[in-house]
């Protein structure tokens, strides 16, 4: 074959490749709404004179921090997630999907060069005349030996492999994201159950408190009776209000030990060999200052829209593969090697073989085959941009419904800790009465079944703002974008 003619042929096969079929991919546009809520968020919460009752300021556009969870001033809480992100099975199997992808694109990026083989062959075999049509020659048996190197290359014409890569690299962005979501969704649900228990924890040390006022009041209660200073009924009904607290105490702990359970395997340990600390709500320090990212960045803050992008991203090159399908294909092949009926002569000269080829293979008829596939990608696409949508909505929903409970958990609060002082109040005021006779044990029973509840409340409403915080940073993506490479097995640093 004339050199100058191989020449051309491989530089337009090159200019043929220049480009890829199918719609290239554009990033969907950013959400119009400036704001998360129906009407705009107040700039700061109430405050409230009690612990986790200070005052928070929303910031638009601050910096979320990598480390979101320090901003509590735990360090009990910073090392359970520092426990659970240096290697929780969860990570571990994001990590080992996103191992995966990577080496599938690595494996499909072949398809851009020349695939060469080497084979080495040797065979013992028979033939007679009749092979040859000529009955008059004996028959003949013989070994073959052979050795060659073949080199096939397959021109990607219309794009569909380079088209499959950028599918396979938006798998591989996919799983990365997974693994940020992982990451986060860990953190955020370690900090969430350590607030739970240490609410537990302070609403079990509160009815233990009030079954020790109570247990003091039916011991007074019964002397008075046998003074002849009040009724039976009196003293019955004491015994009935300190009963009824005594049963809350039950249900409260087991819900203790089954939150410390959840918080251990979160942490990747078994409950018996956790060891994990006993948290308190008096540990712990509100964060005052609070990012509110711009709805238009949340898009490239979220792991979920992301990945959900990806997916996307995915679909639209897959419309180019399912469309490369319908253009010439275009095989470049070639052979040199050698073939003797000795093992000693198989490398000696007269024995070598080669051949070089092209092949050309245009679809003409598939019965819609084609068509078909290129509009069930065009559907897949579709259908992954409906589900983009509907990540976004949820997320704005989310971030939504996290501000408004940070407004109204504040309110909340400031709301409990006047009730838990007013009912607390009342029942110094009864007691006090009650010694002189100026208030019966109908009053005491009703003052301290307001307090028990407003101060259980309480506890409860000072939970939820730890609670709510976290679930804030959360929300909007945690910050994982700006954290840098560490070698405590943690996710890598992503381009923003």
């Amino acid at each position: 074959m004339n050199p100058a003619r191989v020449a051309v042929a491989v530089a337009s096969a090159a200019l043929l490749t220049a480009c890829a079929v199918g719609p290239d991919y554009l990033a969907p546009e950013p959400p119009k709404p400036g704001i998360y809520t129906e009407k705009p968020q107040p700039e700061r919460t109430d405050s409230a004179p009690v612990q986790g009752g200070e005052s928070q300021r929303f910031e638009v556009g601050a910096k979320i921090s990598a480390d979101w969870w320090t901003l509590f001033g735990s360090p009990e809480l910073d090392a359970l997630i520092k426990t659970a992100l240096s290697g929780h099975p969860t990570l571990a199997a994001a990590q080992a999907a996103l191992r995966q992808a990577e080496e599938n694109l690595n494996a499909q990026y072949a398809v851009l060069y020349p695939s060469v083989d080497a084979g080495l062959g040797a065979k013992r075999q028979r033939t007679t005349g009749t092979s040859f049509g000529i009955p008059t020659i004996p028959s003949n048996v013989f070994n073959l030996y052979n050795a060659s190197v073949n080199v096939s290359y397959a021109i990607d014409v219309a794009g569909g492999a380079r088209r499959e890569l950028e599918a396979l690299r938006a798998g591989v962005e996919f799983q990365r994201l997974q693994l940020e979501a992982a990451y986060l969704s860990l953190a955020g649900n370690i900090a969430t159950t350590a607030f739970r228990e240490a609410s537990l924890r302070e609403q079990i040390r509160a009815t233990r408190e009030i079954v020790e006022s109570l247990d003091r009041q039916v011991q007074l209660a019964e002397k008075q009776f046998a003074l002849g200073a009040i009724s039976r009924s009196d003293v019955l009904a004491q015994r009935a209000q300190l009963a009824q607290t005594r049963a809350n105490l039950p249900p409260l702990e087991k819900a203790l030990a089954q939150t410390r359970n959840q918080l251990a395997v979160l942490v990747g340990k078994f409950p018996v060999e956790a060891r994990l600390p006993e948290l308190n709500l008096s540990t712990f320090r509100l964060p005052q200052s609070l990012p509110v990212s711009l709805p238009s960045d949340l898009v490239r803050q979220r792991p979920d829209i992301r990945a959900a992008e990806t997916v996307l991203h995915q679909t639209n090159a897959q419309i180019g593969v399912a469309q490369a399908l319908m253009f010439p294909q275009l095989t470049l092949s070639g052979s040199y090697g050698f073939a003797s009926t000795h093992a000693g002569g198989l490398f000696d000269p007269g024995t070598q073989l080669w051949s070089i080829g092209a092949s050309l293979l245009q679809p003409i008829f598939h019965a819609g085959q084609l068509q078909a596939r290129k509009r069930g990608a065009v559907a897949a696409y579709d259908q992954a941009f409906a589900q983009y949508q509907e990540t976004v909505l949820t997320a704005f929903q989310n971030v939504a419904d996290v501000l408004l409970a940070l407004e109204f958990d504040a309110a909340t609060l400031k709301a409990q800790s006047e009730a838990e002082a007013a009912a607390r109040e009342s029942l110094e005021v009864t007691l006090g009465q009650l010694k002189f006779g100026a208030a019966n044990y109908v009053t005491l029973l009703n003052a301290q079944r307001q307090y028990e509840q407003a101060k259980i409340g309480l506890v409860q409403a000072q939970a939820a703002r730890y609670a709510d915080t976290a679930a804030l940073f959360q929300a909007l993506g945690g910050g994982w974008w700006d954290r840098a490479q560490s070698a405590d097995a943690t996710p890598a640093k992503l381009s923003h």
